[in-house]
């Protein structure tokens, strides 16, 4: 009896339910919430700085130049803020556009409402979304906000306004993000843009600085209008669970850099690359950037901080894991640091010999012809190739329903003859750049000049 009563409860202990859970405890549960507009799956962004973007400065000026950011192949236009710039301790003759006066107005720099929604209405027509540069962290001293709402603000030891701490932002001031009424007020303007103008969405300035949960309540509310697409200044995996569509890889960004300045070889990106794929969730797009406002301004330009590694490390953005961004004037292979406080228009000039701007327009067309190259969970995974030759040859391969890519980069100021360590990469495929058919067998050797890179695909829509 008792070996009877032993084997039941034995079998009890193995069934499927309880092996399982039967609580559903076991079970792995998904962390991000949201789901990406559709939209977004192949996107490119392009950032604007409409102060700078022509030589007017204006949302009527930037409007007439879609027609070459299509032609480009950028799907996604961001806007640097477009509101009223503060007056009291301001930067500079014009003031930075993140001193914001006024959440719910346009500032007349650049234009009218009616020339803002022009711009809207003209890049949806030619197949743009829209994204507003939001600026929800702090406000300039002289918005309505400091004089109505005084309590609405966080303050210095001694009662007074004060502006982020630690930072040199003296033309600002911290909101006080306790208080329901900054919420209410910001989200009400957010809802305001997306649904009066049609706007896609947002990037978030500081987005780290504001407590999470009100990024989680917008992001509903917003989608509840229409599916939005939200980038933010963020790096942190928490941000991807309902909140934020993309945030920014700055790892990679400074890493990429370190690399191009010879102050680290490239398995400085392995570092990265593990902890993109093991802990951020696969859902999340991280911005993989070569330039922005920020960098240009105050780290160097393109050239300054990339040198001759540009292209290689253009195209890993481009077709590693990662969302892309190009920056207003990096087309066309801008060599200076635009001022940020006062009027100084990109010298467009300097793109007419620029053999960069084709590279981008090649890699934006390379990156539609291969799904396995799309943003998120629509894209596939890399896989290292693993090579004799690791401190120069960075490789990997991203497959999945039949399309293949393979990326080999030397990541060196030298060439190098690396010989393939297994069959990953083999296989027959069409060369980037010069469509020629190539096949790579397990254990080839591969020769790259310094700085050179290739990129193989085969069973692409192209």
């Amino acid at each position: 009896m008792r070996k009877l009563a032993f084997a039941a409860l034995l079998a009890a202990l193995t069934t499927p339910a309880m092996a399982q859970g039967a609580d559903g405890a076991w079970q792995p549960k998904p962390f991000v919430e949201i789901e990406h507009p559709d939209w977004s799956r192949n996107a490119v962004l392009y950032q604007i700085n409409t102060r700078q973007f022509t030589p007017e400065g204006t949302f009527a000026a930037a409007q007439k130049e879609l027609p070459r950011l299509k032609k480009l192949g950028v799907d996604i236009l961001w806007l640097m803020p477009i509101h009223p710039i503060g007056e009291v301790n301001r930067k500079g003759t014009l003031g930075s556009p993140y001193s914001v006066r006024d959440y719910y107005a346009v500032n007349p720099e650049f234009g009218t409402e009616d020339d803002l929604r022009a711009f809207i209405d003209a890049a949806h027509a030619q197949g743009f979304k829209v994204i507003l540069d939001l600026v929800a962290n702090h406000t300039a001293w002289d918005n309505a906000l400091a004089s109505e709402h005084p309590d609405w603000y966080e303050k210095t030891w001694d009662g007074h306004f004060r502006p982020t701490p630690w930072w040199d932002w003296s033309d600002i001031i911290d909101l006080d993000w306790s208080k329901p009424g900054v919420r209410e007020h910001v989200g009400k303007a957010m809802e305001y843009w997306v649904r009066e103008f049609g706007v896609d969405g947002y990037r978030a300035d500081v987005a780290g600085y504001i407590p999470i949960d009100f990024w989680d309540t917008m992001r509903a509310r917003l989608d509840a209008i229409r599916p939005v697409f939200m980038l933010g200044e963020v790096q942190q995996t928490v941000h991807h669970r309902a909140a934020f569509d993309a945030t920014y890889a700055w790892d990679w960004h400074h890493t990429t850099k370190r690399i191009a300045k010879g102050e680290a070889d490239a398995t400085a990106l392995f570092g990265y690359y593990a902890e993109n794929e093991s802990l951020w969730p696969r859902e999340a797009m991280r911005m993989t950037y070569i330039e922005n406002h920020d960098s240009n301004a105050w780290e160097g330009t393109l050239y300054e901080n990339y040198g001759d590694a540009l292209p290689a490390m253009t195209a890993l953005a481009f077709t590693g894991e990662g969302l892309p961004l190009i920056h207003n004037g990096q087309e066309a292979c801008n060599a200076k640091r635009l001022e940020f406080f006062e009027k100084d228009p990109i010298d467009w000039s300097q793109g007419e010999d620029c053999a960069y701007g084709d590279l981008l327009a090649r890699l934006i067309a390379f990156r539609d012809a291969n799904p396995a190259l799309a943003n998120g969970q629509w894209g596939a995974r890399m896989s290292q190739v693993v090579n004799d030759k690791p401190q120069q040859l960075f490789g990997w391969v991203r497959q999945q329903d039949g399309n293949k890519v393979v990326g080999l980069f030397n990541l060196s100021d030298r060439p190098v003859e690396a010989e393939l360590a297994d069959g990953l990469a083999a296989g027959t495929y069409v060369e980037f750049g010069s469509g020629d058919a190539v096949t790579i067998a397990a254990g080839d050797t591969v020769s790259l000049p310094a700085w050179g890179f290739r990129l193989l695909a085969s069973g692409s829509q192209q």
